[in-house]
């Protein structure tokens, strides 16, 4: 099978096709001829070196579409050790679902891992309710503009959207967000209040870091919420930002005990694999962003698609921040 294999770390130009074994299914699993894999700030990480558990050679993808051999079912996966960036993969079965009539393959890659990090977010870490205030960090990006939109959907109000350039606020306004911000203005905290009303935000979605989630925890109303899923300032994908340790910094949200019980607030963390171990809960999650998605209420937005051997190109563009919403691999496209 064709696969952009990574032999070493190093710069998006380390992703070369080649040709290689198929993967042996393991108990549990099956194989699955993958159309479309994603990519993920999570494989520009270990591409670069973040992760020294990276066993080399590798093929990163952390999420698949397309038809499993067993029964021809459509089916989407997340594959927790990769191997998304090749015509085959071979996923655990219970980490797969099936793909309904009227979810084309593009739409299920982007709502199963992204959409999904999106609803923990917003529901099982941030106990949203109607009527509440969201704002949300990196709001045109993969997570970004899903967690938007499920947000209205879900009946927040006011919505408001973080994005660093103009055009990727006007994104962000067109998917339904009430406010769209800077998030590099220096009095962010005030707009994030003002924008909510002047009494401060019911909860904050950061997966940015640093200053902007000092900024979403300063802009909380008392009883609000911050909900962290990462952090991705600077270029930590970039190799040599891997190296020189950058934004070490970035990682850590300042929070004293007198804070927390002198603003009646809260700090979470969510992280897709807590759902992802839980088979009935995965599944649920699964049923109902098909189902939004089904109603038109919730819609990936494709940046891109790329053949194969473009993946490097793919993981250049992400990491100059060049994209909004999700970015594809067609496996079996050629260049």
């Amino acid at each position: 099978m064709r696969a952009a294999v990574l032999r070493r770390v190093g710069g998006p130009e380390v992703l070369r096709v080649e040709r290689i074994p198929e993967p042996l299914p393991g108990p549990g699993e099956s194989l699955i001829d993958v159309t479309l894999t994603g990519v993920n700030f999570d494989d520009l990480e270990q591409r670069a070196g973040a992760h020294a558990h990276l066993r080399l050679p590798a093929v990163l993808g952390v999420e698949a579409a397309g038809r499993r051999r067993t029964d021809g079912r459509r089916v989407v996966a997340l594959l927790r050790q990769g191997g998304g960036y090749a015509e085959v993969a071979a996923a655990r079965d219970a980490y797969t679902v099936e793909v309904p009539a009227g979810i084309d393959d593009a739409q299920a890659v982007g709502l199963f891992e992204q959409g999904g990090t999106a609803y923990g977010a917003l529901l099982l870490a941030g106990r949203l309710r109607a009527g509440e205030s969201v704002a949300v960090s990196a709001a045109a990006g993969g997570v970004g503009h899903l967690a938007v939109q499920l947000a209205v959907a879900l009946g927040a109000s006011p919505v408001i959207g973080l994005a660093s350039t103009a055009a990727k606020r006007q994104f962000v306004k067109r998917l339904g967000a009430d406010v769209a911000l800077d998030p590099a203005d220096p009095e962010l905290a005030g707009r994030l209040r003002e924008a909510a009303g002047g009494a401060g935000l019911d909860l904050f979605v950061d997966s940015v870091g640093g200053a902007t989630a000092q900024a979403g925890l300063a802009g909380l109303a008392p009883f609000g919420r911050l909900v962290c899923l990462g952090w991705r300032t600077g270029s930590a994908a970039d190799t040599s930002a891997v190296a020189n340790g950058a934004d070490a910094d970035a990682g850590v949200v300042a929070l004293t005990t007198a804070q927390l019980t002198r603003d009646s607030i809260g700090c979470a963390g969510f992280w897709m694999r807590h759902v992802v171990d839980h088979r009935e809960l995965l599944c649920d999650i699964a049923d109902r962003l098909f189902d939004l998605a089904a109603q038109g209420r919730l819609a990936v937005h494709v940046n891109r698609t790329v053949a194969l051997p473009e993946a490097g190109a793919a993981h250049a563009a992400v990491a100059a921040r060049a994209t909004t919403g999700k970015v594809l691999i067609d496996v079996r496209r050629e260049v």
